[in-house]
């Protein structure tokens, strides 16, 4: 088998970068170079730092931490709104770029993406000079810079790609582990939490390489057999995952929101449930798919998390079925005294054979759901998800629902 070559392309501080671009070409200042971020608004709970400068960074600000606390951290941060189109079209625009390098492109989230150059040897004979190229194009045609990690598979090509940046090239073969990799930190390794660095670093493991040489049986004590085996293959470098050019199917769909406000009734919560449901019921049905299983996840305010779930005695994609059990599952977790921070619903055991199961006896009942679902899902793919509301969510629950909305639309 011929040797794997894999390059990882990740676009340093995306979203800042983007928003950066898109203002110098409005003949406005460079925000990559002052403490810049892109984030929500402060006032708002849920409002975190989505990315940020170098400058930002200096400050002690993370990608991920709370607004205000960001604020008091450098009081004066720049702040600027998310713009998920700018996002979308940049995001394209790069990958686009990156195809023009590659016959497999794989999309690994809106600012990153692996390339399978395992073919492309005789066009680019040397592979560092290809990312170099890569890299320049995309800056020079683009405006914002990007990290190209490149190694025998996913996970090293990935490790390289965020080792020292902005706007840099690095390479991680397997000859290369013992003087780049094993003298990182557990807890820089791909897929190692807080929780498992901390286990490994009670146990005297404190580096990659002494992971990499630890034995099985020893690790299976501290972590389980299946993570144990993750942890010596990738120190190992070892990963034959490979580039895939379409997304896998989903095996599952989830939605959930943290609330600005906590949930306090039945009434705010009937709704949202209603309002996640449609949303999660529409992405299954657009998928030509159907679920067997569906979970309903609450959260507290004092953050503990708890999730119920239901086997369907039948698979469906219709809504008022699937939200019958969200119901029935809602009130067994939820005490109606605990006031809630997050709810969450999810559909798995999923299914896209096309057959459904029939009755000897049509269920017109149903089969008038279904329509109605239909329907409902053209006018809101043509018009958007507000342009209808669904009769059960008129009246009181209308009036939270447009209390909810009336607030979104009055925070930025």
């Amino acid at each position: 088998m011929a040797e794997r070559l894999i390059f990882h392309v990740d676009v340093n501080s995306a979203f800042l970068s983007w928003e950066a671009v898109r203002r110098i070409a409005q003949g406005q200042e460079d925000i990559r170079l002052i403490p810049a971020c892109i984030g929500g608004d402060p006032g708002r709970r849920t409002s975190v730092v989505l990315a940020k400068s170098i400058p930002a960074r200096q400050y002690g600000i993370q990608t991920g931490e709370p607004m205000a606390m960001a604020l008091r951290k450098c009081p004066d941060l720049q702040v600027f709104p998310a713009d998920f189109r700018l996002y979308q079209k940049n995001s394209k625009a790069f990958k686009d770029i990156c195809r023009e390098f590659a016959p497999v492109m794989e999309e690994f989230s809106i600012d990153e993406c692996f390339l399978d150059m395992s073919t492309m040897g005789k066009l680019y004979p040397d592979p560092v000079k290809a990312a170099y190229g890569l890299k320049d194009k995309i800056r020079e045609e683009l405006g914002f810079t990007v990290n190209v990690g490149i190694g025998p598979n996913k996970l090293l090509a990935k490790m390289a790609g965020d080792f020292e940046k902005p706007d840099r090239v690095h390479t991680l073969f397997l000859s290369e582990l013992p003087e780049k990799f094993w003298p990182l930190p557990v807890n820089r390794l791909l897929g190692v939490g807080k929780a498992t660095a901390m286990k490994c670093n009670q146990a005297g493991i404190h580096t990659i390489g002494q992971l990499a040489h630890q034995e099985h049986h020893f690790l299976q004590q501290l972590v389980g057999n299946k993570l144990a085996q993750y942890l010596i293959d990738a120190a190992n470098g070892r990963d034959d995952a490979p580039v895939l050019p379409e997304p896998e199917e989903a095996k599952g769909y989830s939605i959930s929101t943290t609330l600005d406000q906590d949930v306090v009734t039945m009434e705010e919560a009937a709704w949202i449930l209603r309002s996640l449901t449609d949303s999660v019921t529409a992405h299954l049905r657009g998928e030509g798919a159907r679920t067997g299983c569906v979970s309903v996840t609450i959260r507290s305010n004092d953050m503990k998390k708890h999730s119920r779930q239901r086997t369907l005695s039948e698979e469906t994609d219709v809504t008022a079925e699937i939200y019958q059990a969200v119901s029935t599952l809602f009130g067994e977790l939820w005490d109606r005294q605990m006031p809630l921070r997050l709810l969450g619903v999810s559909l798995s055991h999923i299914s896209r054979d096309g057959f459904e199961q029939t009755s000897l006896f049509v269920d017109e009942q149903k089969e008038k759901q279904r329509k109605v679902d239909q329907t409902m899902d053209a006018l809101r793919s043509r018009f958007g998800m507000d342009a209808v509301v669904r009769g059960s969510m008129y009246g009181s629950s209308l009036q939270v629902g447009r209390k909810y909305r009336a607030k979104q639309e009055t925070d930025p």
